[in-house]
Parts: structure tokens; sequence; C-alpha cells
């Protein structure tokens, strides 16, 4: 200051520090229990969710990619087997000898077609849940599932009594092939039928449980209903296709 004249002296502003996370405005990082950082985005790019899963959203059906490859790998299979058939009963080699078939096959596929249709029934209680339908159906269709693999051994049976073995006539050797291999499958259907029969016993108003179980009948359903088509076409290529 000079004398005799009056100056002012203006001191320059201090800077003031900005802790980091916090601001003017918007946050700029994730918060905290204490309050710290609770605006919209804070949880959309955080590696947390503020919000707990809802446990009333629908279960996601995990059983449907397993069924479907499991259903891929058996069409393969009956694939491989019927296209082997179709060669050798082209070239119809001389040890190829065609016999009738006998009346245990017929009744066998009425038994699986019964029992492929009382398991549609099931599949229309179980979305209605109707729990006393589906008890009846679903042990009714499991039932007939095994009357069908007796039925098979009854006519396998009669066929060695009539002296047709697989290394004398390479037909009925398909014949015992074919209807083994899917006897087997049927008796791995009839334990998918008694594990939804046991999750299905006891009834329930749970909505996601009853989603769950609608899923899983689902799925269990198009490889039972697979086997009957599939006996369906054995049979037509056994009686008709020799």
């Amino acid at each position: 200051m000079k004398v005799g004249s009056t100056e002012i002296v203006t001191e320059p502003p201090k800077k003031r520090k900005v802790r980091a996370g916090i601001s003017s405005g918007r946050p700029s990082g994730g918060g905290n229990n204490n309050g710290g950082g609770d605006g919209p985005d804070d949880d959309k790019f955080g590696p947390f969710s503020r919000f707990p899963h809802d446990p009333t959203a629908e279960p996601k059906d995990k059983t449907r990619i397993t069924t479907t490859f499991l259903l891929g790998v058996v069409i393969m299979t009956f694939a491989g087997l019927l296209g082997a058939y179709f060669v050798l009963s082209i070239n119809r080699a001389a040890e190829w000898q065609p016999f009738t078939l006998p009346l245990q096959v017929w009744i066998s596929t009425v038994i699986i077609v019964a029992s492929s249709f009382c398991y549609h029934f099931a599949m229309k209680a179980i979305r209605m849940n109707a729990q006393g339908s589906v008890r009846k159906w679903l042990i009714a269709s499991s039932a007939l599932g095994g009357i069908f693999i007796s039925s098979q051994i009854i006519a396998w049976y009669e066929l060695v009594q009539l002296g047709f073995y697989m290394y004398k006539n390479p037909y009925a050797g398909f014949f015992y092939i074919l209807t083994i291999v899917h006897a087997v499958h049927v008796l791995g259907g009839i334990i998918a039928l008694g594990a939804i029969t046991l999750r299905t016993w006891y009834p329930t108003q749970n909505s996601i449980d009853i989603e769950r179980r609608i899923n899983l009948s689902r799925s269990v359903g198009w490889y039972w209903h697979l086997m009957g088509i599939l006996w369906l076409v054995i049979l037509g290529l056994l009686a008709f296709w020799k």
C-alpha cells in the first residue's frame, strides 16, 4: 500500500479439494450402505445388485435342453439301425428270410399306443393341477409301459421256440436288435415316469412348483411319445418292408 493512496489487494481464490467419489452433482461411483452413491446408474454397472433375486419369478426350463439333446441321440441311434435294415432288405441276400410277426407284437403295439394316450391325459391334468387325475394317468401310463416290455419278452420267446435265431437269419437278427434296443429305451422312459410321478404325488398351490411340474412333464412327454412313434416305424418296416 502506497502512502496517500488506497489500493485493494485481492487474494486469489483457494482451490477446493474434492474427495474421490464425491462431487457436487452426480455421484461418480457405486454407493455403499451409508447412503453414498445412490444414483440411478449405480447398480446398473456395479458388480452386485442392490435388488435381491425375485423368488416369485418363473423358473427356467433347464430340462428342455437336456431332453432335446437326448432325443437327438436316440433318433440318430435308430436312424443308423434302420438304415442298415434298409440296405440289407434291398440287397435280398440268400440268408434274408422274413417271417410272419407273432400276434404278441401287435398286442404290444396296442399297449404302447394306449400308454401314450394315458400320458397325454396326465399332461392335461398337470396343467389343470388336478392332482387325483395326475396320479391316476401317470400310474396307468407307467404300468402299460411295463406291460409292453413283458409283451415283448413273450414275443421273443415265441420266436425262439419257432427256431428263429439271430445268427441264422439277418431279418430275425434285425427284429431282435431293433425291438431289444427299443425296449431298453422304453425302460428308461418308465424310470422317468416314476420320477415325475413321485414329483407330482402331493398337491401344491405354489405357482413355481406347478410351473416346474409342467416343464418336467413336457420334457418326459416328448421322450415317451417318441418311443411310441419309433415303435410304429419299427413295426411298419418289419411287417411291410421285408
